[in-house]
């Protein structure tokens, strides 16, 4: 029997490259979305491909009641889930401080902070052998903004990764003698989409020419250090913060 992935934020960069390698690598794949209806079909269809059982599943995760949803769907339609890979994510647009917004504030952390919790307590009620489930692996995306800070763009994105670490190390501790192991990637800079929709479409290239590989991260890059953490290789790995981002 395949182990089962749900993945959020699924439906292109790094979530994308993540569905397809876990469904290449054996995994059936639940491939959460929150609008692009014709991208996530396309990332099944590509996990069908290679031999997974896969669907789309639309959710907003900021949303609590959406997210129990998602999990639902995923319960009728694949089974107990195995691994879950909070990857969705906002940057919240580039700002300075004071000229932060409390709307742009408060979505940041509702997407990148708040989703985690709620996906993590859905995910540890199906995996917990205290609930009577046999184990499991979490994955966070962080980012190596939690680190630098991200001063005069992003210290509310950089804040909320920040969180997610905390979530990380936390959990893996918390749910360790229950069979679920919980870390984090701390993901640099990737080659994807968001730079260009949250407004700031040079910054690849400028952390590209500080980064000591001389490039920024492919969303495979990610995938690769994820489906590692997901694999029984990593099996004495929890509460743990891995950086994949070329030395930066």
């Amino acid at each position: 029997m395949r182990p089962i992935v749900l993945i959020t934020g699924a439906s292109h960069g790094i979530g994308a490259t993540t569905a397809c390698l876990f469904a290449a690598n054996g995994y059936d794949v639940c491939v959460n979305y929150l609008s692009d209806d014709e991208a996530a079909a396309g990332v099944v269809a590509d996990c069908e491909a290679a031999g997974a059982r896969a669907i789309a599943v639309k959710a907003d995760v900021g949303d609590k009641d959406e997210i129990a949803f998602l999990f639902r769907r995923c319960d009728e339609e694949l089974g107990r889930l195995s691994c879950l890979i909070n990857n969705a994510g906002i940057i919240g647009k580039a700002s300075r401080l004071e000229e932060l917004s409390p709307e742009a504030l408060e979505k940041t952390f509702r997407v990148n902070v708040f989703s985690v919790f709620y996906c993590i307590q859905e995910a540890a009620r199906r995996m917990s052998t205290k609930h009577g489930g046999s184990g499991g692996t979490i994955v966070n995306m962080s980012s190596l903004a939690a680190v630098l800070g991200s001063p005069n763009e992003y210290i509310h994105y950089a804040a909320s990764k920040g969180a997610v670490e905390s979530i990380s190390i936390g959990a893996g501790k918390e749910l360790a003698p229950e069979g679920i192991r919980v870390n984090a990637i701390r993901v640099g800079t990737t080659n994807t989409r968001i730079h260009t929709t949250e407004g700031n479409p040079e910054r690849p290239a400028r952390i590209a020419a500080i980064t000591p590989m001389g490039r920024i991260a492919e969303p495979d890059d990610i995938a690769q250090a994820a489906l590692w953490l997901a694999s029984p290789g990593s099996g004495f790995v929890t509460a743990t913060l891995i950086t994949v981002a070329g030395g930066l």
